[in-house]
């Protein structure tokens, strides 16, 4: 009987991970590359997302693989980094074949809302995007913690940015027998972050003294009247890596299972000022089953939120877990 067991996010072979960020102005990006293509699905849950090309991932849509996907901060502003993924990858010859002396890259990114913790007018960009590709290289530079998509992350922010939490990028890796399966999040939630295992909060909405935890959940029912600007953006946006054979529609279906995991670490989750999304990708041949690899996914990444916040360093004069 095959055991489960933790592996290093880089023995997932077929998928390369740079990061680019600007840590004065707190914001960045984290890039997933495949220079042969990914088949991948997408599932977004929170009513405010920033993304570009996620009609690419329709089961219904043309594409059956992609070539990047891009994790970034600034809100909708950040969507330019593609542009430079984009550029990379057209230098290479990577991309669609469409029958010209060039390819066109399939690119989808996703961002989370950091414009309240570094300098607003500093986003993601171009360079930023390009960078993060070359950064890929050679083994990438990927680092869990104020890194990538994670640099201007922040939870807990319920009662304004006063009271919220740093937070960062996190990454956990399991293999089962061949199966291998890896989650990547940049956690910027509006809720408070559990430990999945023992309901124990290890991140959230701060008390006056900004040492203890006050409840959002408990501070919402407060007052049941609508709340139409909740102040801040936010959005919690990660990538499900395997190697395991799976189409586009059962990708998206994985991705969708995925969002449990969300559920059990991230309270309230889901809201319209989040813009929570889960991409699956697809970067091997081995066989294996989808509801089992959707239901340890979801595990996956609530032990992936769990490093996201206690690999965080406290920044911007925000406290972070290990200040606690």
């Amino acid at each position: 009987m095959a055991k489960k067991h933790e592996i290093g996010l880089e023995e997932i072979k077929g998928i390369r991970i740079g990061q680019a960020e600007n840590t004065v102005a707190g914001t960045g990006c984290t890039v997933f590359l495949s220079d042969h293509g990914m088949a991948a699905g997408m599932d977004v849950r929170g009513g405010g997302p920033a993304s570009r090309e996620s009609e690419l991932l329709n089961p219904l849509a043309a594409a059956q693989v992609i070539h990047g996907i891009v994790l970034a901060g600034g809100s909708a502003f950040g969507l330019n980094a593609a542009d430079g993924v984009m550029q990379y990858l057209e230098e290479r010859g990577i991309g669609f074949d469409v029958g010209l002396p060039i390819k066109v890259p399939l690119v989808c990114q996703s961002d989370l809302f950091d414009l309240t913790v570094g300098n607003p007018y500093v986003r993601p960009d171009k360079e930023m995007g390009y960078a993060a590709c070359v950064n890929s290289e050679n083994g990438g530079n990927y680092r869990d913690g104020n890194y990538g998509a994670g640099c201007g992350a922040t939870v807990g922010k319920f009662a304004g940015m006063e009271y919220c939490m740093k937070s960062g990028i996190g990454s956990y890796a399991v293999q089962i027998g061949e199966l291998q399966i890896a989650a990547v999040v940049a956690v910027n939630a509006l809720g408070d972050i559990f430990d999945w295992k023992t309901g124990e909060k290890i991140a959230g909405l701060l008390k006056e003294d900004r040492r203890t935890f006050r409840d959002t959940e408990e501070m919402m029912c407060a007052d049941t009247r609508a709340v139409e600007n909740k102040f801040t953006g936010n959005t919690t946006i990660g990538v499900v890596i395997t190697n395991a054979e799976f189409d586009k529609a059962r990708l998206c279906k994985i991705a969708g299972m995925v969002h449990d995991g969300y559920a059990r670490s991230i309270r309230p989750v889901h809201t319209s000022a989040d813009g929570d999304s889960i991409y699956a990708v697809s970067v091997g041949n081995v066989s294996a089953d989808m509801d089992l690899t959707g239901s340890v996914a979801a595990e996956v990444m609530s032990e992936a939120i769990i490093r996201a916040v206690k690999s965080a360093k406290s920044a911007y004069g925000f406290p972070a877990a290990e200040d606690l």
